[in-house]
């Protein structure tokens, strides 16, 4: 994937912005520069767009949204960066944290009214982190249900996807600005396509087994839970052309993936009130800390895995979800009437799974403190019947990438942009600081998003 001289390179046709990379961030970017009055092209190397957009659950954090105003939610961009810098432990950059967020909630409007996306705030809990309801998703709950509706909208504006079109080089000048790029087909044709400006959208490099193992070595034997396309290619093109890059090692991880199904559970569960076990029938963790720093912990764990334990109250609150409908198809989730029946389903010592649930009982009664620092006060405790689900940790994507300013401009070593390369969602380093504890809930489709259409109005602009 290499960065050639672009001297003497003749294209086949040329385009004002070319896109690389049609998940949520690339088609966002598009409709953008579209709205700006420039025709992108965007290249996909699959068949039909999905990226990791689509095994996500497509929840969008934004704040003084138009839908939040409805549901009388009180938001602000300075208390929504506190809370992202807050869980970043204050390494994120505090001004893309800014500019993120004064751009989330004209992005929600914008692809409501204008684009016609149909988007909700999810009510009924809060995510890790957050102090708000800000979360605002399709009805199902379902990232492939968010990649329709952008897909939909870009079709209704003729934007031109070339999807089976995998981009292997990029040619720049002497003074690294991009001149194009060569495609490659499935049919091993090629094309060289030369462009104004290019928007890298193709994520990070959590598809990479190798790159993971280097940069990132707790997860490498993890169950990689994104799109195999993200590859790392815009890291590796950024750099060539004198990019910086930061915090490579932080990454998005779930401790929630029912095992062997490949299901996600939904983090509400333990938000609301469920418990994750251990294969010797004991809790291991503050559950309540946030479900990316989760997945080592569950990896940590006798088989690597851990189990969802839950009630009926709590399976109210996730019914609606497709991930948890999947579930329930899949059997991944199980049944017991009783705690004498749940330790058989989940093979452990019933005396120990009683004590357990003695233990959180006292918890949730203020007669103990929980060792690991959770308040079980805020919730009822769970009652019969339980539900279990096996699940292991998962690597979902990377976090860090190109340095960008607040345009989406790729920075140099210098911390100068370099003249007409950007970079949005995954390709981006973002907001979530150097580790895994670091990524509060959507912080990769805020980016995806608030970043994917500053990108493409910077680009049609320039």
């Amino acid at each position: 994937m290499p960065v050639l001289p672009a001297e003497g390179q003749l294209f086949d046709i040329e385009v004002p912005v070319l896109i690389i990379g049609a998940g949520a961030s690339g088609l966002i970017a598009a409709l953008a520069a579209k709205d700006a009055g420039v025709d992108p092209v965007v290249l996909e190397r699959d068949l039909v767009p999905s990226g990791s957009t689509a095994l996500s659950s497509g929840m969008i954090p934004a704040c003084e949204t138009r839908i939040q105003h409805e549901k009388n939610v009180v938001d602000s961009v300075d208390i929504m960066a506190a809370d992202i810098m807050h869980k970043s432990r204050d390494q994120a950059d505090r001004s893309i944290v800014e500019a993120m967020c004064r751009a989330s909630g004209p992005a929600i409007d914008w692809l409501v009214e204008k684009h016609g996306l149909e988007l909700t705030l999810v009510e009924g809990f809060l995510y890790p982190g957050h102090s708000k309801l800000r979360m605002h998703a399709p009805v199902s709950r379902s990232g492939a249900d968010l990649m329709a509706g952008l897909i939909k909208a870009v079709e209704a504006c003729d934007i031109d996807i070339m999807t089976g079109a995998h981009v292997t080089d990029i040619f720049a000048d002497e003074q690294n600005a991009v001149k194009g790029v060569r495609i490659e087909r499935p049919d091993q044709s090629s094309e060289v396509i030369g462009c104004r400006a290019l928007i890298l959208a193709c994520n990070g490099f959590g598809g990479n087994a190798e790159m993971v193992r280097r940069l990132i070595p707790d997860m490498a034997e993890a169950l990689y839970f994104g799109h195999t396309g993200n590859q790392g290619d815009a890291i590796s093109w950024g750099q060539d052309l004198g990019a910086a890059t930061k915090h490579l090692g932080s990454f998005q991880g779930h401790g929630s993936v029912c095992q062997p199904h490949g299901i996600l559970m939904s983090w509400a569960l333990m938000m609301e009130g469920g418990v994750q076990l251990n294969a010797e029938g004991k809790r291991f963790s503050n559950e309540h800390d946030g479900y990316s720093e989760q997945a080592r912990r569950v990896l940590q764990q006798t088989g690597a895995i851990a189990w969802n334990i839950f009630d009926d109250r709590l399976r109210n609150i996730v019914a609606d979800f497709e991930d948890f409908r999947q579930a329930e198809n899949h059997g991944a989730i199980l049944k017991a009437d009783s705690l004498s029946e749940l330790a058989d389903i989940i093979e452990v010592d019933e005396a120990i799974l009683v004590e357990t649930f003695a233990d959180i009982a006292r918890f949730a009664a203020g007669d103990q403190q929980d060792p690991h620092g959770r308040d079980f006060s805020k919730h009822p405790v769970l009652n019969a019947p339980f539900y279990a689900a096996r699940v292991t940790g998962a690597l979902f994507h990377t976090q860090g990438g190109l340095l960008v300013d607040t345009n989406a401009r790729v920075l140099d070593l210098r911390s100068h942009p370099l003249p007409n390369l950007f970079a949005s969602g995954g390709a981006a380093c973002g907001v979530s600081g150097s580790e895994d504890w670091g990524y509060l809930s959507g912080n990769g489709l805020l980016s995806a998003v608030s970043f994917g259409r500053i990108a493409g109005m910077s680009a049609a602009k320039l």
